[in-house]
């Protein structure tokens, strides 16, 4: 948030304070300020983006309260539109778990999202717990959000689990690969932790990460292959610390054929394993069209 500090004048004292209203972030890992595989050019956000950005944080917490008061949803899998991946054939670029935390805010409750962020510059990262404002505050490519809600049983089972950070810290890796192998490896994402992690929260007998990506082949997970030529491979190896291909296999990666965790597949897989529901896309309602017993989905 440091990049705030130059914005003068009440308009942006205001926003700043709703801003921090929703925010209440805090580091599960100490670590460095972090973003999620994006860009680190230094950024100044715009009052209008600031402004949509909060609009979209505080449109989706109402239609998640939407969706708590019509249907029970307590868990959702939460993503946002970081930065353009359409060449890849991808809609979203970031991940976490989201929880409505009913003793938040003096008892009126409040949405946490639990992720792994990117330290910006570097290949490690750490894990956050943070408001909806923090979240989608990141820099957005697309105003919008992707949730789905995961099945009644199983976010039961994951409700409190989220709220300790000792269990969420059990899997993480620090050293941190935009494009990590799912199936082994030294590294992991943030989409990847997030699996994993929602493995280790669903089956008492995951213990480690071999065993959550045992788990995840069980329960039909897929990656999405990415087809990376070996002239871009090498280009981004050399120019970003955060990217590696060390991991992939050999003949895969020679065929260009890169397996990584996005948040698209594990979309699909949430449906396709009955873990999850349909992919809901939410964007800003004005307040009068915010469903206060549902979400929209678009």
């Amino acid at each position: 948030m440091n990049v705030l500090n130059k914005l003068m004048g009440g308009v942006h004292r205001l926003l700043l304070a709703a801003l921090a209203a929703l925010a209440v972030a805090s580091l599960i890992v100490a670590a460095a300020p972090a973003l999620a595989g994006q860009n680190c050019e230094p950024r100044r956000p715009s009052l209008d983006s600031m402004r949509r950005d909060l609009a979209l944080a505080a449109s989706v917490a109402e239609q998640l309260d939407g969706m708590a008061q019509r249907d029970g949803t307590r868990v959702v899998l939460i993503a946002r539109a970081g930065q353009d991946l359409s060449q890849y054939g991808l809609r979203y670029s970031h991940l976490g778990i989201a929880y409505r935390d009913d003793a938040a805010l003096d008892g009126r409750g409040a949405w946490r999202v639990v992720h792994k962020l990117n330290q910006c510059g570097s290949s490690r990262s750490a894990l956050y717990r943070q408001g909806l404002a923090e979240f989608f505050g990141d820099g957005l490519y697309a105003h919008e959000a992707g949730v789905v809600a995961l099945k009644p049983a199983l976010a039961l089972r994951l409700a409190e689990q989220l709220k300790d950070d000792g269990v969420l810290t059990a899997l993480h890796e620090p050293r941190y690969n935009m494009l990590a192998y799912p199936w082994s490896g030294p590294y992991q994402q943030s989409n990847q932790w997030a699996i994993e992690t929602l493995a280790l929260l669903a089956e008492p007998a995951v213990t480690s990460r071999a065993a959550a990506q045992d788990w995840l082949r069980a329960h039909d997970y897929r990656p999405t292959t990415l087809q990376i030529s070996s002239l871009t491979r090498l280009g981004a190896r050399v120019s970003s610390a955060h990217i590696a291909f060390d991991d992939h296999p050999f003949g895969r990666r020679m065929a260009g054929q890169i397996d990584t965790v996005t948040v698209d597949s594990v979309f699909a897989w949430m449906q396709r394993s009955g873990l999850g529901g349909a992919p809901l896309r939410l964007l800003t309602l004005p307040a009068e069209r915010v469903p206060r017993h549902g979400a929209v989905a678009i």
